[in-house]
């Protein structure tokens, strides 16, 4: 059996996961998962569907981005689905795993992404020294700080930190570290 996959990371792909459900049909996949989330939260959706998945299955999915965040996790899914038995598709690469060749280009192909990936986050973090040099990026203003005072007004009163943290929208660890200054 065919068993497709599809994932998208904000609401505003919802296009992107209907093509990526029609690519899915097209291929011949008999039972699909669809999901809205970013590769590193929570996927439930993907163990669900690799769950399901039974010994002479193939796992199809229209991109392999879609699938794994790194090449470390994209290992673990595939050994996950070779315990299983079970074959992965990637459709836009014309990919499947259930040739040695097809294991190899994976491989490969999840080297590059991953290599591809961290090139990225290190134009990123270049990108922010720049504009921390220049004086345009601040950061992140701190919240908690900013609300100490009325923290310590709420302390005074006697309400539980828990309540405080409710109240003032921010962690409970921030109100401890603002009792303790």
């Amino acid at each position: 059996m065919l068993v497709g996959y599809a994932r998208t990371s904000t609401l505003e792909q919802i296009a992107g996961l209907q093509a990526q459900i029609d690519e899915l049909e097209k291929a011949g996949c008999e039972k699909l998962w669809r999901e809205q989330t970013s590769s590193v939260s929570k996927r439930g959706q993907l163990k669900e569907a690799i769950g399901f998945c039974r010994e002479g299955d193939v796992f199809v999915v229209t991109k392999l981005d879609r699938l794994a965040r790194s090449v470390r996790h994209l290992g673990e899914l595939i050994e996950e689905l070779d315990s299983k038995g079970v074959g992965l598709r990637i459709l836009s690469l014309g990919l499947d795993t259930t040739t040695a060749t097809g294991k190899l280009m994976l491989n490969v192909l999840g080297s590059v992404a991953q290599f591809e990936r961290e090139m990225m986050l290190e134009r990123q973090r270049e990108g922010l020294q720049r504009a921390k040099a220049e004086g345009k990026y601040k950061g992140r203003a701190p919240t908690a700080q900013r609300l100490s005072g009325q923290a310590q007004v709420f302390l005074k009163q006697g309400l539980s930190k828990r309540k405080i943290a409710s109240e003032l929208g921010i962690s409970e660890r921030s109100v401890y570290r603002i009792c303790a200054s």
